[in-house]
């Protein structure tokens, strides 16, 4: 089997196909690999990148804790954001998305060149149908980086996932990783070209539409842009203005979707973590369960399950009684539910922040954080009169004086399920504010601002990883990246 390798540490990965060789003493050789083609290995990095992002495993996702989502009944310790100890969540994210994504990326851009033309293609469409391949490649190569930068701060990129040349990788500077993740994107976008198809299989997301894969594209290069909005306001606004020219993800019909499987080992995996194990480790939050039961928000009837017909929310950071709290909505636990990448409540938040900062994205601050809202309503089966009737709530109005905090607060309720998200609309608007009276002392009693680099970085590539910790100005929870000036 071909063996995909991570920046330091070797991890067999498991490809969804397999092929026969007839010579009789193949299996023997050990060091042999499988040709695997490209397909299986996109196939497989969506997945890992998917469920690292959905899932609520203590051992891989604590993003539900940091916002107030989810609280425990059990392990307590992972809800007070103590990450180092048998858990070593900051490990198990890393080796994921370096192993299980950028491995199985990095692998299926070496095949595509190799790949033989068919007969009847003309070279010039193969040519563009193989850099729309590459193009698609890239995007899901720069979506796990923007997750890692943000998730530690600096962290390998220009000397990453190159093990057969590189054992112990630098660590690059995160905002020239930035820097440089716009620039891929302006040349992916100038690339992509859907006149021509691109993965006939393989492609659990957009099944190789060109045309989607242009405005998921723009919608990256929007979120990436936004964030720079204090730090680099020129770039940023330079880049949120060209995404949203070239065209964004305003309507649910384009989400980026992956599409699970109802069967074993391919379903969702808040199904997998909680009904296909039995497992009764999460009740819904206090935090996100009052602030929608004060707006009356008719989005509870599929977040949360009822107690004797109210919602109730346990305290993050302690134990709690499973039958005494609402637990995960039913509407979240179906085994093929899809996972999300983008969708367009993320993408109109993102425009309304823009419009806020006088970025000219074609609208108003206030018809995008509508806009966003009732995206988010209308995908979980909200009704039109339900709808007009939440945004009519004086306490849900949009606040040109006070936007941060209109658009912090319902981006935190629209983002439920996608804590990552959450976390990073937390971060940059200051809103909700959030506290963590239970959290460990490494965390000062506050929500984390990162994730601490990996121990087995300390141990193994020590000397990157001090350089890196200095850099950035400590290894710490408390530690900000390099965007989150605020």
């Amino acid at each position: 089997m071909k063996k995909i390798f991570s920046i330091l540490t070797i991890g067999s990965l498991a490809m969804l196909t397999s092929c026969i060789n007839g010579d009789e003493d193949f299996n023997n050789n050990q060091s042999q690999p499988y040709e695997v083609p490209a397909e299986p290995l996109l196939t497989n990095a969506q997945k890992e990148l998917m469920d690292q992002m959905e899932t609520p495993s203590v051992n891989l996702n604590v993003f539900r804790f940091f916002q107030h989502y989810l609280a425990t009944t059990i392990y307590r310790n992972d809800a007070r954001f103590n990450f180092t100890g048998t858990r070593k969540v900051p490990d198990n994210m890393w080796l994921a998305l370096y192993t299980d994504v950028l491995g199985n990326i990095n692998q299926a851009k070496k095949i595509i060149p190799s790949e033989i033309k068919p007969t009847l293609t003309p070279q010039a469409a193969w040519d563009k149908q193989q850099a729309n391949k590459l193009a698609i490649l890239n995007l899901m190569e720069i979506y796990t980086y923007q997750v890692l930068v943000d998730s530690f701060g600096n962290v390998p990129y220009s000397e990453a996932a190159k093990p057969e040349t590189i054992v112990l990788p630098k660590y690059d500077d995160a905002k020239t990783i930035y820097a440089d993740l716009i620039a891929r994107l302006n040349s992916i976008i100038a690339t992509l070209d859907a006149g021509y198809p691109s993965f006939q299989t393989g492609d659990n997301i957009y099944n190789g539409n060109v045309a989607d894969w242009i405005i998921f594209a723009n919608s990256l290069k929007l979120k990436v842009g936004i964030n720079l909005a204090d730090v680099n306001p020129t770039l940023a606004k330079q880049a949120v203005e060209s995404a949203f020219a070239g065209g964004v993800l305003l309507n649910n019909a384009t989400n980026s979707l992956f599409k699970y499987d109802a069967t074993s080992p391919n379903f969702n995996r808040l199904y997998a973590e909680v009904i296909a194990s039995n497992r009764n480790d999460f009740v819904a939050e206090k935090g996100i369960v009052d602030v929608m039961n004060t707006l009356n928000d008719p989005r509870r009837q599929f977040y949360f399950t009822t107690v004797s017909g109210s919602y109730v929310g346990g305290t993050v950071g302690l134990t709690n009684n499973y039958n005494d709290n609402s637990h995960i909505g039913n509407s979240l636990l179906a085994p093929n539910k899809p996972g999300l990448l983008f969708d367009a409540s993320e993408v109109n938040f993102y425009l309304a922040e823009a419009a806020a900062r006088g970025y000219s994205v074609g609208d108003t601050a206030q018809k995008y954080y509508e806009d966003a809202i009732k995206r988010s309503m209308e995908q979980w089966g909200v009704s039109t009169s339900d709808i007009t009737t939440y945004l009519a709530n004086p306490s849900v109005v949009f606040s040109p004086a006070n936007w941060k905090q209109s658009i912090g607060q319902q981006a935190w309720i629209a983002m439920y399920n996608r804590g990552f998200e959450s976390w990073n609309f937390y971060r940059r608007l200051d809103y909700p504010v959030l506290t963590a009276p239970n959290a460990v002392p490494a965390a000062a009693g506050k929500v984390p601002t990162r994730l601490t680099y990996p121990i087995n970085e300390q141990t193994v590539n020590g000397t990157n990883w001090s350089q890196a910790s200095s850099a950035i100005g400590g290894d710490k929870l408390t530690t900000k990246v390099f965007w989150d000036i605020n």
